[in-house]
């Protein structure tokens, strides 16, 4: 119980010590005309508080990541909670706030042109291909997760509730964001706070052990190694790319630059909270990782989180716990099809005040996602893990990048930017999905790739001329 309250607290220490320090380090100006004043459109540029933005910007972060990925990162034992810490305050919290900070000071923009503007064309020209990619695998990885725990809660089937929820995203994609995104996620807000507080205390009073197995050593009853694989497994409990691409679109409500601690850097936290609530739920419950990984053969996560909910909550209790584990990744998937849409029109320059323009790129996108949504589910979770971290990771070198230029600390950015290239190189030399190479000669290739990166970086800005005193440019 120590070692899980020492983690909680640790996060929570993390946000007003170091999330003060790095804000400090950005330079956030209270007087500075805002996307959300500037361009407001009453669509997608629409000023709210900032109460408001939190929730909906941790409820759009918050999807399957900090709950399947930490339930799997579980099995490698408590190890996954000291790397949710650590990579939710040194990594994912400030590459979040480098993406909604940075999308402020260009306008409103999406990432690939928040990361164009950083680390040139080729870099802009890439991040977009790519990020559509990503978003769309999160929205059916977001449709398909959901479905499956609703089918088990209705008579209806999983194709169904495919359906239903397609339809939903739909509607959240071209609306205007102050009409359901802004008026329903607050309630969400509500019940995920239920969620995760009542599982936990259900845990603690009826008497479970929260670590069975308290060792930092690899407990994964497969031997699957933990470098790299748990840094790619848990992702978003601990630095997700997908949330890159989320900020820029509460990046354009924010009306005061002075909130984007609390409202990037604290979302962050508030995951990394719900990160630990279930990787250790997944430990105790099954009383270690060799029932854990029994549970998840006989059904998967989902499964779990439905034993789990409904075990420890009793019938009533355990159906609101579980519909708080649907609204996460719903309130995640409508947002990544609404951030595709937007990269798309800022790609090809259309603007989306106008519902029929809306609809001319919302309609192709939902058809490539119906046909996505149709692979098996474990398959598109392994692309998107790898897809998700190699994002965050070059959202990291632009925010070192910005900050260097600037004559800042860039170190904030360079650190754990050169750590996750590692990883996901890595990974990429490791997994069946890459080429399948030893792990030995995976992680060299990691590491050698990882410090030629850091070396590039430091010669190409090396002698690049301060920019402190120069206006950020914008895109039109």
């Amino acid at each position: 119980m120590l070692y899980f309250f020492s983690c909680v607290a640790a996060l929570v220490l993390g946000y007003f010590l170091y999330g003060k320090f790095v804000d400090n380090a950005f330079g956030p100006e209270a007087d500075r005309l805002t996307p959300a004043r500037k361009l407001a459109d009453g669509v997608d540029y629409v000023e709210m508080s900032p109460r408001k933005i939190f929730l909906i910007q941790l409820l759009n972060i918050a999807g399957l990541g900090p709950i399947f990925g930490p339930i799997l990162g579980a099995l490698y034992g408590p190890s996954a909670l000291l790397w949710i810490v650590i990579g939710c305050i040194f990594g994912g919290a400030v590459h979040d706030y480098f993406s909604g900070m940075l999308s402020i000071r260009h306008g409103g923009k999406s990432i690939p042109d928040v990361v164009g503007f950083q680390l040139g064309n080729a870099f802009k020209q890439f991040m977009r291909v790519f990020s559509i990619i990503l978003l769309l695998l999160v929205g059916v990885i977001f449709v398909v997760g959901p479905a499956g725990l609703l089918a088990k809660l209705s008579s209806l089937s999983v194709p169904v509730w495919v359906g239903i929820i397609f339809c939903y995203y739909f509607l959240a994609t071209i609306l205007p964001i102050n009409k359901i995104i802004g008026r329903i996620y607050p309630l969400f807000g509500a019940i995920l706070i239920f969620m995760a507080v009542g599982l936990t205390g259900a845990l603690m009073f009826q008497g479970y052990e929260l670590f069975p197995e308290m060792t930092f050593s690899n407990l994964h009853p497969k031997d699957l190694p933990l470098w790299p694989l748990m840094f790619i497994t848990i992702a978003c409990g601990a630095i997700s790319g997908f949330h890159a691409t989320q900020s820029p679109l509460m990046a354009r409500c924010v009306g005061n630059e002075r909130d984007g601690r609390k409202l990037f850097y604290g979302s962050m936290i508030g995951e990394g909270i719900i990160a630990l609530i279930w990787a250790t739920l997944g430990m105790a419950f099954y009383n270690g990782s060799e029932a854990l990984s029994g549970a998840l053969g006989n059904g998967g996560p989902a499964a779990v989180v439905n034993e789990i909910s409904t075990t420890l909550l009793g019938p009533v209790g355990g159906l609101l716990a579980i519909i708080g584990v649907i609204i996460l990744p719903i309130s995640s998937g409508d947002t990544a099809f609404r951030s595709a849409r937007l990269i798309i029109a800022d790609t090809i320059n259309v603007k989306q005040k106008a519902v029929a323009k809306r609809l001319l790129l919302a309609v192709p996108l939902f058809l490539i996602g119906f046909i996505i949504s149709q692979t098996e589910f474990g398959i598109i979770w392994r692309y998107f893990g790898w897809a998700n971290q190699t994002l965050a990771t070059i959202v990291l070198w632009a925010g070192a990048a910005y900050m260097i230029q600037r004559g800042r600390n860039h170190w904030i950015g360079t650190v754990p930017a050169t750590f996750m290239t590692a990883v996901a190189t890595t990974y990429l030399a490791y997994a069946k999905i890459g080429f399948g190479l030893s792990l030995n000669i995976s992680s060299l290739i990691g590491i050698i790739t990882a410090i030629g990166c850091l070396a590039a970086f430091l010669l190409r800005f090396h002698n690049t001329p301060d920019l402190s005193e120069q206006p950020v440019p914008e895109a039109d």
